[in-house]
């Protein structure tokens, strides 16, 4: 780091410490030995998001998603505090699996796992607008899907 009083190239670190959502170092110099302060952030690359169209693209917000799964959570027993943690962690894979751009139906997908394990009656009406259900049938075919993994899940519980 570059002395902000001499201009000389390299200091050393006095002090470390957390400041909000950055690191705030107290530094001495090398060459005058005068102290300074540096702040240190994490860069963060925008995430992407390619529409279905794949031409379309806007930065992903993390509101959105959440007052989707809000929508689905209507009058069931999920406290918000659930989604915001589920939300969380669909941007931290969204993160750690791509390279600034991902496909909003990756967003989807993440987000029905995450609401089938939270609440099922939440994950069906999510299903239904996401996979634009066309008629009682198709609505049907997910509800047995559903009722299908759960019989397999206790009957491996049980064994």
């Amino acid at each position: 780091m570059k002395c902000p009083y001499c201009g000389y190239p390299e200091s050393k670190v006095v002090d470390s410490r957390p400041a909000e959502s950055r690191i705030k170092r107290r530094r001495e110099c090398l060459g005058c030995e005068k102290r300074f302060t540096t702040y240190e952030e994490v860069e963060h690359v925008p995430l992407v998001v390619v529409k279905k169209d794949g031409k379309t693209r806007q930065l992903f917000e993390k509101e959105k998603l959440l007052n989707s799964l809000l929508k689905a959570c209507n009058k069931r027993p999920v406290p918000v505090s659930v989604l915001e943690k589920a939300v969380d962690e669909i941007e931290s894979e969204l993160l750690n699996c791509v390279d600034g751009e991902i496909i909003s139906t990756q967003i989807g997908e993440l987000a029905m796992q995450k609401l089938r394990q939270i609440d099922e009656i939440a994950y069906v009406r999510f299903a239904s607008v996401y996979r634009q259900f066309k008629d009682v049938s198709t609505f049907m075919e997910e509800i047995q899907a559903l009722l299908s993994a759960d019989a397999k899940r206790e009957k491996s519980e049980k064994h």
